[in-house]
C-alpha cells in the first residue's frame, strides 16, 4: 500500500469511527470524490486491516453500513502466524542472551495482543505459530553467551529510559556515568559517558562485570549528534579501543574467496576481486584481538594486510602466546 492509500484508509477509518450509524458506500464516493467500484474497495480494505472491530449492517433501505467499534492495536488484523512467530523468536532469544528484562517486555505484548483478539482466532494464531517455530527449528540458538545479571540488566534499562545517570561498582571502583545505549553481542557492554574523562571518549562496561547499579535522580541530555550504530561500527566486535582505531585490510585466498563472499565483516567494508582469484576486504574499526580470534578460523587462507600490528597478534593467537580469553 502506498502512503498516500494509507493516509485515505485512517481517514476512513476515522469516518467508520465516528459514525454511529455507519458509513455507506455514497458517503464514502462523496466524501472522497471516488467512483462506486473504488469505495467498495477501500471498505474491503478498511475491512481486512480491522476485521475484529468492523462492524457491517443493512439499513431499512437496504444499504450497507460499516462502522468501527475500538481501534485498539490487537483489532488490527495478523498476517498470519508468522508474526507471532517472530514475535515468539525474539522473546526466546532475548531470554536465551540472558536479557529478561527486554523478554518480558515482549511477553507483556504478545500476551495482550492475544488478549484482546477473539478466542478461536487466538488460539488457532497461537497454536499456528508454535508449529511454525517447532518446523523451522527457529528456538534453536546454540553457541556461548556470557551470563550476567537480571537485576543488572532492569537498572541499566530504567536509567536508559531516563535518562539518568547510573552508579555502580566496576571493577572494585565506584563509577557514575551517563548511560548512552546497549551493545548486544557473545558479551553485552553498556556505553557511557564518564564525566570524570577529559578526553570525551565513551566508555564501554562489561555488563556481567557491573555491580550494585542504581539509577540516580539525575537525568542528563545525549549529544544531539550520537548515534549508537555509528558508535558500535568504531569496533569489529563489542570491544573498542580508540588507538587501535585503523584502516584494516584482508585478503582471502582463491580457495577461500567465495566463502569470504558471503560475510559481512563490517557494515562499512569495501571489497575488491584480485587478479589472481584472491578476495580482499577493507573496513576501519578496532579490536584486534576479536579479529585476530576470527581470522585465525580462515586457517592460511587469510592475509592480513593492514594494520601490521594486527598481523602480529595473529601470529601470536596463532602460536598460543595471547593470555587474553573472551
Amino acid at each position: 500500500m502506498s502512503f498516500e492509500k494509507a493516509l485515505v484508509l485512517f481517514e476512513l477509518t476515522e469516518m467508520a469511527r465516528a459514525s454511529h450509524e455507519g458509513v455507506t458506500l455514497e458517503q464514502i464516493r462523496d466524501r472522497f470524490d471516488v467512483s462506486h467500484r473504488t469505495a467498495q474497495r477501500m471498505t474491503a480494505a478498511l475491512e481486512a486491516a480491522f476485521p475484529h472491530a468492523v462492524h457491517v449492517t443493512v439499513d431499512h433501505e437496504r444499504r450497507s453500513r460499516w462502522r468501527i467499534r475500538g481501534t485498539t492495536l490487537a483489532t488490527l488484523a495478523l498476517k498470519g502466524d508468522r508474526e507471532l512467530a517472530a514475535l515468539d523468536l525474539a522473546i526466546a532469544q532475548f531470554a536465551g542472551s540472558g536479557d529478561r528484562d527486554t523478554a518480558s517486555i515482549l511477553e507483556s505484548l504478545r500476551d495482550r495482543l492475544l488478549a484482546a483478539l477473539p478466542e478461536r482466532t487466538a488460539l488457532r494464531t497461537e497454536a499456528d505459530a508454535e508449529a511454525l517455530i517447532a518446523a523451522h527449528g527457529l528456538l534453536a540458538r546454540p553457541g556461548p553467551v556470557a551470563k550476567f545479571d537480571n537485576r543488572t540488566s532492569e537498572v541499566i534499562s530504567e536509567a536508559l529510559r531516563g535518562p539518568f545517570r547510573l552508579s555502580f561498582t566496576y571493577r572494585g571502583t565506584q563509577r557514575t556515568v551517563e548511560p548512552y545505549g546497549i551493545l548486544v553481542g557473545t558479551r553485552r557492554y553498556l556505553v557511557a559517558h564518564d564525566p570524570k574523562r577529559t578526553d570525551g571518549n565513551l566508555r564501554r562496561f562489561r555488563v556481567d562485570l557491573i555491580e550494585d547499579p542504581r539509577v540516580l535522580p539525575e537525568s542528563f541530555s545525549l549529544p544531539p549528534d550520537f548515534s549508537l550504530s555509528r558508535h558500535a561500527m568504531l569496533g569489529f566486535g563489542s570491544y573498542h579501543a580508540p588507538g587501535e582505531h585503523q584502516e584494516t585490510v584482508w585478503r582471502f585466498s582463491a580457495v577461500a574467496a567465495s566463502h569470504a563472499r558471503e560475510w559481512r565483516f563490517h557494515p562499512e567494508q569495501t571489497t575488491a576481486e584480485l587478479p589472481d582469484g584472491r578476495f580482499e576486504v577493507r573496513f576501519s574499526a578496532s579490536g584486534w584481538v576479536e579479529m585476530a580470534w576470527h581470522l585465525l578460523q580462515w586457517g592460511p587462507h587469510v592475509e592480513v594486510v593492514a594494520p601490521e600490528e594486527l598481523r602480529r597478534q595473529l601470529e601470536d593467537v596463532r602460536r598460543g602466546a595471547v593470555e587474553v580469553f573472551p
